[in-house]
């Protein structure tokens, strides 16, 4: 592959099931959401790449100017930059792009929402755990047959809820299939919600 994307591709067992693209947050690579991915789906095929950008070391998906503030004019080069990667890896490692879903957490979440938002065929649809509104669009993209999960806490001391709400009502004005669900929990993900988050894909994507 010509891209310079640090990243992981696990062939899935199951050809029924869509593959899953992982994207971590802040300070994390493209390790850390392998487990929650089995839990979700154990037979997709993942993709897993490890965010290009360093915060102090830690690796993000885009640049940001303080906490909740981001750099939009990074923002966009990079999710350009990934919806080039999801369709150099698919043609390399043959899968459907068609069918790929985002996990995506935090950082990674907020970056799936872009790409949505951007690329609008880029993704089927989302598993977005702690997203936040990515940046307002101009004209509503077409997300019509796309399904969403936003999985949020009522106690996260990162995201406020408003931003989080506000996500939601641009993917549903732009024809999304959006769930919202919060739990009473912070910025850290429980054991429940990546469970809800298995339920919700199989109802989604696998009936």
């Amino acid at each position: 592959m010509k891209s310079d994307f640090v990243h992981i591709f696990e062939p899935g067992s199951d050809p029924l099931a869509p593959p899953l693209l992982l994207l971590h947050g802040t300070g994390g690579d493209e390790q850390d959401l392998l487990p929650v991915a089995r839990m979700v789906s154990p037979g997709s095929a993942v993709l897993s790449p490890r965010g290009r950008v360093l915060e102090n070391g830690m690796p993000r998906y885009f640049r940001r100017l303080a906490e909740g503030v981001f750099d939009q004019e990074d923002l966009a080069r990079r999710t350009i930059e990934l919806a080039a990667f999801i369709d150099e890896a698919a043609s390399h490692y043959r899968f459907d792009a068609a069918r790929l879903v985002a996990l995506g957490y935090s950082n990674g979440a907020n970056i799936a929402a872009s790409v949505m938002l951007t690329r609008p065929h880029a993704l089927a649809g989302g598993m977005l755990l702690r997203a936040m509104v990515p940046f307002e669009p101009e004209t509503l993209p077409d997300l019509s047959g796309r399904s969403v999960l936003l999985a949020a806490g009522r106690q996260d001391p990162i995201i406020p809820s408003a931003l989080t709400e506000r996500l939601s009502a641009i993917l549903k004005a732009s024809g999304a299939d959006v769930t919202l669900e919060w739990s009473p929990t912070d910025h850290s993900l429980s054991a429940q919600e990546i469970r809800r988050a298995g339920e919700w894909f199989r109802e989604r994507f696998l009936n």
